[in-house]
């Protein structure tokens, strides 16, 4: 295969990425090819780029990015999830993609991995150029479930706080940050406990472009976003969900619910993991999944 880098844009925003293209002749009107989304947090050399090297190897022209506001990309503030523009940044790259004399327009699905696995699911369900979207590890953010797990009264102090908090910021101009993950229970984490630190802050992530830290209004995008609702308008797009049997950090749960509510062609992968990263970098949990995705996607683009 060949990997280039990539750089086109949203919003006015420079935003980097990695495009693969499968070795040997491309057949007869452009490969099949793959637009990738992945973690809270996460750059394309980490979760994505494993997975769109073996798709690549397995026909596929892949594009994993930095969304806006990480990694090499533009955007400010730094480090800030921003879900609204995380999905135009998969309708651009679609777009971008779409045009690249590689790549056959009619034939491009989504890949989504951990959080990215519910945007995808949300991109997938309202752009019709997407012909079939897989979801691994998937996050399914879902603002019912969140106020049901916090009840009403403090999912409601939770927004006041974030209004109030948001409102310092623009007086002040002082954005405010948190670890993304930390091995000391006395600091404040975005993605606390063991399980984030043990892939984000080891080796096994080592990345230039990931950094650790996020914006604290990062957690009201968390709260409020809707992902989950992806499943209600994804219509005649085949679905394929990937997920582990043990995972504390994105629900097994969520990702029934997501198979069950979904209106069109759907099914499901469960694979016996011990915990959520396993699906981020562990060949015995990566290699199936990626074998699944490739096989659903030779069905389907």
């Amino acid at each position: 295969m060949t990997e280039t880098d990539f750089e086109f844009h949203s919003d006015g925003l420079a935003l980097a990425g990695i495009l693969r293209v499968p070795s040997g002749p491309a057949p007869e009107g452009g490969w099949p090819a793959l637009v990738f989304t992945g973690p809270l947090s996460g750059v394309k050399e980490q979760v994505v780029g494993g997975y769109a090297e073996r798709l690549t190897a397995a026909g596929y022209v892949t594009l994993a990015f930095d969304h806006r506001n990480f990694g090499a990309s533009d955007g400010e503030p730094r480090q800030h999830e921003d879900a609204a523009g995380k999905l135009a940044d998969l309708r651009n790259a679609v777009s971008a993609l779409g045009i690249h004399p590689a790549v056959d327009a009619a034939r491009i699905g989504a890949v989504g991995i951990c959080l990215g696995g519910g945007y995808a699911l949300r991109f997938a369900a309202f752009d019709p150029r997407i012909k079939a979207v897989a979801c691994i590890a998937g996050g399914y953010n879902d603002p019912a479930a969140m106020r049901s797990a916090m009840g009403a009264d403090g999912y409601r102090a939770q927004l006041a706080h974030f209004a109030e908090a948001a409102a310092e910021q623009y007086r002040t101009g002082r954005v405010d940050y948190l670890a993304a993950v930390s091995d000391d229970e006395d600091e404040p984490a975005v993605m606390a406990g063991a399980e984030p630190f043990a892939y984000y802050g080891t080796e096994r992530s080592a990345s230039p472009g990931w950094v650790n830290r996020l914006t604290r209004q990062t957690v009201r995008e968390l709260i409020t976003v809707d992902l989950a609702i992806g499943a209600d308008f994804l219509g005649p797009t085949p679905l394929l969900v990937v997920h582990g049997t043990t995972d504390a950090f994105c629900s097994p749960d969520g990702a029934r619910a997501v198979f069950e509510r979904a209106t069109g062609p759907s099914e499901i992968l469960w694979l016996e993991t011990s915990n959520h990263i396993d699906l981020y970098d562990r060949p015995e949990y990566v290699d199936p999944a990626t074998e699944r995705a490739a096989e659903f996607f030779a069905r389907h683009l």
